[in-house]
């Protein structure tokens, strides 16, 4: 079986082309995704915070795509005012690199440039729009990317768990409208997830594209306490939260990974299987019904866009398996007899919709989920951080930090995680 994806154009169907890209709204209601309403901390926040609002400069730095295919550009540009009602603007924190943004980059989504890249980012709500209910100046955010919603589509009015598949939305932050690499984004309220005290900006930031999307996906194997997972791909960005998601909700881990560090994070993150994919599809196959009784993986993510990973992932699947796919190869071939002979399903998955999303943070506050980020230190590092990106030597998610004061500020509720 062949299939092939087509490049889309910016626009409607744009949401095809990339499946860590989060889609993610509550259709005509301001939502908020913490697990208890914000406690009131009073003296412990600094001053610095609350007066942020009235503190907001005309000008400030982003890092854009100026030109397809070219390097980053750090620019000055000026800070968003043109809020509408359901709108925030948030002084970034914690702004994370995601494989989307390359493409961002590559003129995949033939987006009008200059361009802010960066879809994942965290920070504090400085400014917010005449209709904001569930939000005020001083919250701790993650960033919402989808702005503006239509609010009447099928998917929008329909179950919760499709509502991110909204495809009339005006744009995304980071790959239509400018995104979360500046010292400030504009984002939607009904897109933007309240962080609870325990959790950190720097693992709220690459949580908010790489955690909903793989934690959806672990969701959509369909999986009960003590079956068998696989992650095809397990040591990255990903890899590494599905892990730790896929543990916490009682699944036995297997991760298969071709690069030495991602063999490393995989175990350091709990699987309780490593497999190195080096080593063949016969043999990768091979291990893996070793461990389950010669059955293979209950379900198996893909992760990897390598052109032979869904392939190993459909092999390595036990018969009668789900197969989840999040990784995006242009082209992906699989055997027919691995699928028809053997009942396989193939399942797509985007990204988590708003209560997926809040059980997500739940998770992650009541299990001490963790993000392993390599963190650079102000934007002018871009070009450091897309050299290490590029090199395949990174461990988890390369990060910037925006503003180390929030960082700091932040310690004084207990963000842990």
């Amino acid at each position: 079986m062949k299939v092939s994806k087509a490049r889309r154009s910016a626009g409607q169907d744009s949401y095809n082309s990339c499946p860590r890209l989060l889609f993610f709204h509550q259709g005509v209601h301001t939502i908020s995704c913490s697990l208890t309403k914000p406690a009131n901390h009073g003296a412990q926040r600094l001053e610095d915070i609350t007066k942020m609002g009235s503190e907001i400069p005309q000008k400030m730095k982003a890092i854009q795509v100026v030109e397809f295919k070219k390097p980053y550009e750090i620019r000055e540009v000026d800070v968003p005012q043109d809020l509408e009602a359901l709108d925030l603007l948030v002084k970034v924190a914690v702004a994370s690199n995601c494989h989307t943004d390359s493409m961002v980059q590559q003129g995949v989504f033939g987006r009008p440039l200059p361009q802010t890249a960066s879809h994942e980012g965290s920070g504090t709500i400085v400014k917010v729009g005449s209709d904001v209910k569930d939000f005020k100046v001083g919250d701790r955010v993650m960033c919402g990317l989808p702005l503006h919603p239509c609010g009447h589509c099928g998917d929008c009015l329909g179950p919760e768990t499709n509502r991110q598949y909204c495809t009339q939305i005006e744009g995304h932050i980071g790959v239509q409208t400018n995104g979360c690499f500046a010292d400030y984004v504009k984002c939607d309220s009904r897109s933007t997830t309240t962080l609870a005290d325990s959790v950190s900006f720097m693992s709220a930031a690459p949580l908010a594209c790489a955690g909903r999307t793989v934690y959806r996906s672990v969701l959509k194997t369909g999986l009960k306490s003590g079956e068998w997972v696989s992650f095809v791909g397990s040591g990255g960005g990903l890899g590494h939260l599905g892990i730790q998601f896929a543990k916490a909700l009682g699944m036995k881990v297997i991760g298969v990974d071709a690069r030495d560090e991602g063999l490393e994070l995989s175990k350091e993150y709990g699987a309780d299987v490593v497999v190195d994919a080096r080593k063949g599809k016969e043999e990768v196959v091979k291990q893996i019904q070793a461990v389950t009784g010669g059955n293979g993986a209950d379900s198996t993510v893909v992760l990897a866009d390598h052109k032979d990973a869904c392939a190993l992932g459909c092999a390595s699947t036990k018969m009668h398996g789900t197969l989840v796919q999040i990784a995006q190869p242009d082209i992906i071939e699989i055997p027919f007899p691995e699928i028809i002979f053997r009942d396989i399903r193939i399942v797509g998955s985007l990204i988590s919709s708003a209560d997926e999303s809040a059980e997500m943070m739940k998770v992650i506050a009541e299990h001490g989920i963790s993000v392993t980020t390599h963190p650079f230190q102000g934007l002018d590092k871009i070009h450091e951080l897309t050299e290490l990106v590029h090199s395949g030597k990174l461990k988890g998610k390369a990060v910037i930090v925006v503003d180390p004061q929030q960082l700091e500020e932040e310690k004084k509720i207990g963000a842990k995680f």
